[in-house]
């Protein structure tokens, strides 16, 4: 069936009509590719890759070439640049292309389709669509349902989606907040986050795409911007400043580094301190508090030298002293069973002795002297 002519709608709800698929395109601006580096500009091909490879595709074709395609769930559609964008159904468009393409499934290595009928193809060759002049006229739509409706996006899509709207629309994050039915701390926080990541861009101290994962770990960065480390690092603004240059511009250095240490660098295969965010975030996070643990991680040490830096080295020397104590127990409950008279372990149990005499003593000797200066400084 043909395209037809209806007249552009300004928001969905609509009755659909019918496009050719051959003429409709996937959307590369999705909130959802942006997570996987996706650019604007990319191919065609490059952009159904990724949706086939990471979001499922295969699930979505295996439902159609099984029942079809359901009819009341319409494409949204708009023309730009003189092509007919897809905005909302990339899944869905990708998943009939593939199963109205033996080349399609070759070059995708697509294993196990089911070989839909002649009757199914020939249904498949067009899809229902509404058409909007202008993406941003369906934002409250897709915002409910992929920020905080039935078909979540993950957090950097749902950021990425917040600020487009916020930015070409004007709308305020609280008003977007009420439409999408979320709250406006959320979106506040997401937002903020985004911004930092486009301040590094500009300021050309980090890029997305240096992330050394393919994917990058965006609420990292959501969480570690509410901890206070973090934040006098980076000279950070409150949130409910909406900027978007929320780092101090004099942190510039700063900035990358942070995004470095979240997210690792690719250009020399520097891995992310942030393996997971408990305990790595609020390590880093105490990291920051400190001058010398800063130092200390700038100076390659990593993030376990840094942070027992950054704990003072009393506390340091209590842990140590309490883990040995602990190491001990446990060697004491084993030693009738798991002791079977090897040498050299007996020589490491008369090292271990011998250490603990000679930090009895230097402990001893420091405890007497600091007892004499408080007696004089008492006078007793």
């Amino acid at each position: 069936m043909s395209k037809t002519n209806l007249k552009a709608t300004s928001v969905p709800g609509d009755e659909p009509e019918f496009f050719d698929v051959g003429s409709l395109h996937l959307d590369a601006r999705n909130p959802r590719l942006v997570e996987y580096g996706i650019a604007p500009q990319e191919a065609e091909d490059k952009i159904l890759e990724i949706l086939w490879d990471k979001m499922a595709v295969d699930e979505v074709a295996m439902s159609i070439a099984a029942n079809g395609y359901w009819p009341y769930e319409p494409l949204i559609v708009t023309e730009e640049a003189g092509r007919t964008v897809v905005v909302e159904g990339n899944r869905r468009l990708a998943a009939v292309k593939v199963l109205n393409s033996k080349a399609l499934q070759k070059k995708l290595r697509v294993p196990d389709l089911p070989e839909i009928t002649t009757a199914r193809k020939q249904e498949l060759q067009s899809l229902p669509g509404i058409r909007v002049a202008r993406r941003e006229d369906a934002w409250r739509y897709l915002g409910f349902k992929h920020v905080n409706g039935p078909a979540k996006w993950r957090a950097y899509a749902k950021a990425q989606y917040i600020a487009f709207v916020h930015n070409s629309t004007g709308e305020k994050l609280a008003a977007i907040a009420a439409q999408i039915g979320d709250r406006h701390r959320t979106v506040q926080r997401l937002f903020r986050a985004l911004m930092v990541i486009e301040q590094a861009e500009r300021a050309g101290v980090y890029r997305r795409d240096f992330a050394l994962r393919s994917q990058l770990a965006f609420s990292h960065l959501t969480t570690a911007l509410e901890y206070d480390g973090f934040a006098k690092f980076l000279g950070l603004a409150e949130e409910a400043d909406e900027s978007i240059t929320p780092v101090a511009t004099d942190r510039m250095k700063e900035l990358g580094e942070v995004c470095r240490w979240l997210w690792g660098d690719r250009r020399d295969d520097t891995e992310p301190l942030i393996r997971s965010q408990n305990p790595h975030l609020r390590q880093l996070d105490q990291v920051l508090r400190s001058e010398a643990a800063v130092a200390t991680l700038r100076r390659g040490f990593g993030l376990e030298a840094a942070y027992d830096v950054s704990k003072g080295d009393d506390v340091v020397f209590t842990e140590a002293l309490q883990e040995a104590k602990n190491a001990l127990v446990v060697a004491q409950g084993r030693v009738s069973v798991g002791y079977r008279g090897e040498r050299n372990l007996l020589e490491t149990a008369n090292t271990i002795a011998e250490m603990a005499d000679d930090l009895v003593s230097v402990m001893e000797g420091k405890a007497n002297t600091l007892r004499a200066r408080r007696r004089r400084a008492t006078g007793d």
